[in-house]
């Protein structure tokens, strides 16, 4: 590979993220246009077509980001913390300020249509499993029963899409993530952190 190409492929990917960061920002506040994402991310609004040639596109995309960024923080978290700690940090941190932050996004993937439900499908899956991680390395530190449905804790979680970001939006999300602690760990670890 030459170094032009590589290069090329560098600039590629790096205008592909940025044009996601701010059509993230913009979806989730209103109506972007292609030209103000193209403004705002440095790049001609062509390239914004060529990497998005619609904005159905542009929306799953971002979306798939989005869930991206909550999947793969899990390793991590489960690396530096106590696994109780880690699921309440995912919970009550990343989840809910996904939920919370995305409902212009949620907005946006109704209007993309059925195209969108194969990538929410599938998102939910990728969520699903997750949890499936955070709640087995719950069970074998002896935290949370071993019946502990993940798909379960993930429909209980939803709650946080009620969350109010001009409220004190993090104690709500601690208290529901408790309450659902308090319904999957064993009787010998029933308290918070």
């Amino acid at each position: 590979m030459t170094p032009s190409v590589s290069h090329r492929r560098t600039d590629t990917r790096r205008n592909h993220d940025r044009i996601l960061a701010v059509a993230a920002e913009a979806i989730a506040t209103g109506e972007p246009s292609f030209n103000a994402i193209a403004k705002q991310a440095g790049v001609g609004v062509g390239t914004v077509y060529r990497h998005f040639p619609t904005r159905e596109a542009l929306v799953l995309a971002v979306y798939q980001r989005e869930v991206r960024h909550l999947i793969d923080v899990v390793p991590d978290l489960l690396a530096g913390h106590p696994p109780e700690q880690a699921f309440r940090i995912w919970a009550s941190g990343h989840l809910a300020r996904y939920m919370m932050t995305k409902r212009g996004l949620a907005a946006a993937l109704q209007k993309a249509g059925a195209s969108a439900d194969g990538v929410t499908a599938a998102a939910f899956r990728e969520m699903v499993e997750a949890i499936a991680t955070l709640v087995a390395a719950n069970v074998q530190a002896g935290t949370v029963r071993p019946d502990v449905s993940a798909e379960t804790v993930l429909r209980g979680l939803g709650g946080l899409l009620y969350l109010d970001p001009d409220d004190d939006w993090q104690r709500h999300a601690e208290d529901l993530v408790d309450l659902i602690w308090r319904g999957m760990c064993t009787p010998a670890h029933p308290g918070t952190s």
